[in-house]
């Protein structure tokens, strides 16, 4: 069984950045897919980023070209760098690992953008 733990999240100002980082334990997550989901205020959990085993990535159009997901898999860690954030980026961001019809999450971490 896959833990995943998120760390990196907290308070930004509108155009500034942050990076989410995914601990992962338990199994070698490299022949998982590895995603970031985030529930904004009053909104449904929503796919941000998602890469696969073979480092192909996909984003949902919101953060395209602002965010950038990636993954080491020595380390069982997966990231996500977050540019240019801005208010509705906000909620809590939940790192993700599918694999052998298994999907597991973490716990979440808090991302509050605002002036």
């Amino acid at each position: 069984q896959v833990h995943l733990v998120e760390s990196g999240g907290g308070l930004a100002q509108p155009g500034g950045s942050l990076t989410l980082s995914c601990t992962a334990s338990g199994g070698s997550i490299k022949d998982y897919i590895m995603g970031w989901f985030r529930e904004g205020p009053g909104k449904e959990r929503e796919l941000v980023a998602g890469i696969t085993s073979g480092d192909s990535t996909n984003y949902t159009d919101s953060v395209r070209g602002r965010f950038t997901i990636s993954r080491d898999n020595p380390t069982n860690m997966v990231y996500l760098q977050m540019n240019m954030l801005k208010p509705e980026d906000t909620g809590v961001y939940y790192c993700s690992a599918y694999g052998s019809n298994h999907l597991y999450w973490g716990q979440g971490t808090q991302v509050t953008v605002w002036s």
